[in-house]
């Protein structure tokens, strides 16, 4: 009897306790439809419960991009340098329309994203602006983007998980306000899929844009075993996007996915890699502070080299042959600080971190490297010069000659 009543007992508390610890779910659905005539996007976000969310704060910057916003409840634009629009919705289900505009132009008259009458290279990031969320507790909110494009568009390309034909699964776990950020491609395109390791790697770009799919793929593909072994965590999917002039000459890492100019070799002809570069920057999310961006541009470059040089892609003298153009293009830089840094500098950070190897290994007695300083800035938030000294002398196990320097003050 005793038995029977403690039983019940347990099953009626845990009946109590299941409602506290199971967060609601509420959708959170996003949806954009690409209109190329007026170069802009019409995004719509729906809440299928506005009553789970008491705001949503939007960081909108100068305001220009962003236009014709409709809301189910309150919406409040704040004018300034930095503009901001805030989202009250309404108690049931609550949308929040806006347009946004797609082509980005630098002075060069080159374009950062781009939409044509055939396609578009944009980012999320712009599509939906950073915002801070202020919401119920015990809410959790499910969040799904599904885009309509134009009559005659054949598919979209993004980072996310695909649960339909044009839809995909936005889930941040690093972030309480899921939003659709990284690369995106929309049009008539061509794409290369593979997969690598844990990875599923696609490389799209617009049909006629000159992009070398399969080269992107098998220089991946090449490397690939020594990215596994550098980098502890591996993105499930990874989306490279390319187009040619005018899309801007250059490349540049977002979440889980990469531009490349359809012009830019694959490597140089000093013989770095834009694309491995890119690779280091998206696997190793490194966030610096405190004027310290010679860290995440050092290791990306350092990498970009080391990894082709491991994978045997590069002979020991081209290797000596790089380290020395390195140290003359760096031999009049006398500080790694500063908000921004130059091209002089992220190479005397590459020589600095070529040295801080060579010191980890000869005292460790080849036990450890810079791949476990590496490793271990990656476990943190963000870091510092300060922070990136103690943990590297940290694993040397004693202090280091190398970052006892006048570059670091």
């Amino acid at each position: 009897m005793a038995v029977g009543v403690l039983r019940a007992l347990a099953v009626g508390l845990l009946a109590l306790s299941s409602p506290v610890w199971a967060a609601k779910k509420v959708d959170l659905d996003y949806h954009v439809r690409l209109l190329p005539q007026s170069d802009q996007a019409e995004v719509r976000l729906t809440l299928a419960q506005g009553s789970a969310v008491r705001s949503l704060d939007f960081d909108l910057g100068d305001g220009s991009h962003y236009s014709d916003f409709k809301a189910d409840g309150q919406w409040q634009l704040t004018p300034g340098t930095q503009v901001r629009g805030v989202w009250r919705p309404a108690a049931d289900k609550a949308s929040l329309t806006y347009r946004v505009r797609i082509s980005h132009g630098r002075k060069s008259g080159s374009f950062d994203t781009r939409m044509t009458p055939t396609w578009a290279l944009m980012r999320g990031d712009d599509l939906v602006p950073a915002a801070k969320l202020d919401q119920q507790d015990g809410i959790e909110l499910v969040s799904r983007l599904e885009f309509e494009l134009p009559t005659g568009w054949k598919s979209v390309e993004t980072a996310w998980p695909r649960i339909g034909k044009n839809k995909f699964r936005i889930d941040n776990v690093s972030r309480l306000f899921d939003r659709p950020t990284g690369w995106m491609l929309a049009g008539n395109l061509g794409s290369r899929r593979t997969r690598l390791g844990e990875t599923e790697v696609t490389v799209a770009s617009p049909q006629g844009q000159g992009m070398r799919r399969m080269d992107v793929l098998t220089l991946l593909t090449f490397v690939w075993p020594q990215v596994q072994e550098v980098f502890p965590r591996h993105p499930s999917k990874l989306l490279i996007v390319g187009a040619n002039d005018p899309m801007w000459r250059g490349s540049l890492a977002a979440r889980e996915s990469i531009y490349l100019n359809s012009r830019l070799p694959l490597v140089s002809e000093s013989g770095t890699s834009t694309l491995m570069r890119e690779l280091a920057q998206v696997f190793g999310r490194i966030n610096d502070s405190q004027r310290s961006g010679w860290i995440s541009e050092g290791f990306a470059e350092y990498y970009a080299i080391e990894l082709v040089r491991r994978a045997g892609g590069m002979s020991d003298e081209r290797y000596e042959s790089l380290q020395s153009k390195l140290a003359k293009a760096s031999q009049k830089v006398t500080t790694l600080r500063g908000e921004q840094i130059n091209p002089a500098q992220v190479a005397k950070a590459v020589v600095l971190l070529q040295e801080l190897d060579r010191e980890i290994r000869l005292k460790t007695r080849n036990k450890r490297s810079l791949d476990d300083v590496l490793r271990g800035a990656m476990r943190l938030e963000s870091v510092d010069t300060k922070e990136f000294v103690q943990l590297s002398e940290s694993v040397i196990g004693e202090s280091s000659k190398v970052l006892d320097t006048g570059l670091l003050q």
